[in-house]
């Protein structure tokens, strides 16, 4: 056992989001986050730099989530970082406002990537978390990191970015295997803005909107299946029994029928599976 999933031995996963999804907001001021924060002892710092979304979250001492903020942006593409400078003003635009809020200094941070990022690449993501003005502690795949909040011992990990999904089978509470493949939200966005032919800004907004998506459902359907497949050829011949999803894109409705339909297994989406993979990293906070 590692001394990130010792951290948080007592904390229920369902209870560490549900807390997550209260605090970490799409945009801090000083007018919208009201909360006695402490001021002193350690934090443990995530950032999440995502192809839809950026995440910034502090776990405290006890590893319950205090504070963070999430930001569309486009700086990252399919694990690579793209947008270098605007990833750094982004993110140092993010711990500013957390610090206004918590009346202290944010001095290290851990960050993540997909599973088969090149180092290199992985490096730059390093890069652009001390440009920011953290140190970075350390670098863990997602899905990886997905589990250190969930703590499985058996099954199927899929984390829906914006551009990948990554793939982490658990054995005896272990990740075994991972992989990471393209096709992920923005896929939805693409195939929407096609077939209504409008903007792909548009089509972002018309895919977060709930009263749009059963109406956007059937197009987005083969990208789904899509990701089915994905899963389905990753996991080939190893014997899990259950899928859990984390990421943004699980929050579409109808994805979980639909990999279930192509991969024959019990498929779910975690509760406020957004947050899942920026607490793990936050744990990997040493």
């Amino acid at each position: 056992m590692t001394e990130s999933t010792r951290f948080i031995q007592g904390n229920h996963p369902a209870q560490l989001l549900s807390q997550a999804e209260q605090v970490i907001s799409p945009a801090l001021s000083a007018q919208s986050f009201v909360r006695d924060l402490p001021k002193n002892g350690n934090f443990r710092v995530g950032v999440d730099l995502g192809t839809a979304f950026t995440v910034l979250v502090v776990l405290n001492e006890q590893g319950e989530p205090l504070i963070g903020e999430y930001q569309f942006a486009q700086v990252v593409r399919d694990g690579l970082v793209v947008d270098y400078v605007g990833a750094v003003d982004l993110l140092q635009g993010m711990k500013e406002r957390v610090e206004a809020q918590l009346g202290r200094q944010l001095t290290h941070a851990a960050s993540g990537y997909p599973p088969g990022v090149p180092p290199v690449e992985r490096q730059a993501t390093a890069n652009v978390v001390e440009a920011a003005g953290f140190k970075c502690t350390g670098l863990i795949d997602e899905p990886t990191a997905a589990n250190l909040i969930l703590g499985l011992e058996e099954g199927v990990i899929a984390d829906i970015g914006g551009g990948t999904t990554g793939i982490a089978i658990i054995e005896n509470g272990k990740v075994v295997y991972t992989a990471d493949e393209a096709t992920g939200g923005t896929h939805f966005s693409l195939v929407i803005a096609g077939a209504r032919d409008i903007s792909f800004e548009a089509a972002e907004s018309l895919k977060k909107d709930p009263a749009e998506q059963a109406r956007l459902f059937p197009i987005v359907r083969p990208v789904m299946e899509k990701v089915g497949t994905i899963i389905e050829r990753q996991i080939q011949g190893s014997g899990v029994k259950s899928i859990s999803l984390v990421g943004g894109t699980p929050l579409f409705p109808g994805i979980a029928d639909v990999i279930g339909e192509i991969t024959g297994l019990p498929t779910a989406v975690i509760d406020h599976p957004l947050f899942v993979t920026p607490l793990g990293i936050a744990l990997y906070d040493q």
